[in-house]
């Protein structure tokens, strides 16, 4: 007879597990998915083949929180079951896999009381990431392309969608930069952690005389914004006033009232036609550029608001936020966080939860 009792533990699990699900808001995150649903199924809706990718993308990333969520509760169901089924046969292997189950949970619960503190303004959004190799010459650009796999290692071993837009390639090795996406829920609010200046000290591979190497890299995260292809003005957003048509005439249209200007009252920029024919023409037109005017307004927005968000990174000596050393000894050290390993192999091939980890938690206390 078996006397394995893990009662104590499995409340703790429920309660943090209650507050999680209460932070999530399941009620709303199912709402989201009925919603979306229903707009994912809407005839015509791949008319707008940008459209439909937002549509489908917000609903698989809904649907996989959902998922989750039920797929925690109901492995804390079984593991209670399990823990009875053991206790009841006396079978050790039963109670084996239980306390194998019991650290699977405790570590998905963890990662999910993360996600609760990550409710910055864009942290749920997708991300993209710049690498720019810094000072360190040839080891620099060996260095910034070791974090580059470092990072696509750690979204392949989530299962999220990451895809490299562009890489500009150093002369003798590595890359100068590199910029990739990652199309994930929470995305840039676990990727911001790693921004920043990182450190590489190393027995340099491109130095014959085998001396030691500190190389620099600068990382930038920036959250994928939407791009609004369609520009919805309110009708209380503009005044429009009709005149005649002045230039060479000809039928009617220096005759009547068929230029139109569009005043955009809240941005102040007016916008006149009165090239063709007849005022529903003119007032078309105009519209149609005033939307384009402020679509380029708010673009140039969103650049300025990403330039903010990433910040000033020089990739230097004096602000580094992360070393990674390789010789003398092994370590990875966030210097933010005094999170460290002993193992820089698993690190640079993508095991970073840790540091995301002890980094958001790091941030949520400086920002509380």
């Amino acid at each position: 007879m078996l006397d394995l009792d893990m009662s104590a533990e499995i409340d703790a699990l429920r309660a943090t597990f209650a507050d999680i699900r209460t932070v999530l808001d399941v009620d709303k995150l199912t709402d989201d998915i009925e919603r979306l649903s229903a707009e994912a199924s809407a005839p015509g809706l791949w008319d707008d083949t940008e459209r439909a990718q937002q549509v489908t993308s917000r609903l698989s990333h809904a649907q996989a929180d959902l998922a989750r969520v039920k797929s925690v509760e109901q492995r804390i169901d079984d593991l209670e079951v399990l823990v009875e089924l053991a206790n009841e046969a006396g079978d050790e292997e039963s109670a084996d896999e239980a306390r194998t189950e019991l650290t699977g949970l405790q570590r998905t619960i963890a990662d999910l009381e993360i996600q609760t503190m990550l409710n910055g303004e864009y942290d749920a959004r997708p991300a993209v990431v710049t690498i720019r190799a810094g000072a360190g010459g040839v080891d620099a650009a060996d260095f910034a392309d070791m974090l580059l796999r470092m990072y696509l290692r750690w979204a392949e071993h989530h299962g999220y969608a990451a895809k490299v837009l562009d890489t500009s390639y150093a002369e003798e090795a590595g890359i100068k930069s590199a910029t990739f996406e990652v199309d994930a829920p929470y995305a840039f609010g676990k990727l911001s952690i790693e921004a920043g200046t990182h450190r590489l000290v190393r027995m340099s591979p491109f130095n014959s005389a085998g001396k030691r190497q500190t190389s620099f890299a600068a990382v930038e995260v920036i959250p994928l914004m939407e791009e609004a292809t369609e520009i919805e003005i309110p009708d209380t957003d503009i005044r429009i006033d009709v005149f005649r048509s002045s230039g060479p005439g000809g039928q009617s249209v220096n005759t009547t009232d068929s230029a139109v200007r569009i005043t955009h009252v809240p941005s102040g920029i007016v916008v006149s036609m009165q090239n063709e024919k007849s005022q529903i023409q003119n007032r078309a037109a105009a519209m149609r550029v005033l939307q384009s005017r402020l679509l380029l307004m708010q673009r140039e927005q969103e650049a300025a608001k990403k330039k903010e968000l990433a910040g000033s990174i020089t990739a230097s000596w004096g602000d580094q936020m992360r070393s990674y050393v390789l010789a003398p000894y092994q370590m990875v050290k966030d210097l933010r966080t005094e999170f460290e390993v002993n193992n820089p192999s698993n690190v640079f091939d993508g095991d970073l939860d840790g540091f995301i980890a002890a980094g958001i938690r790091w941030r949520s206390m400086k920002d509380a």
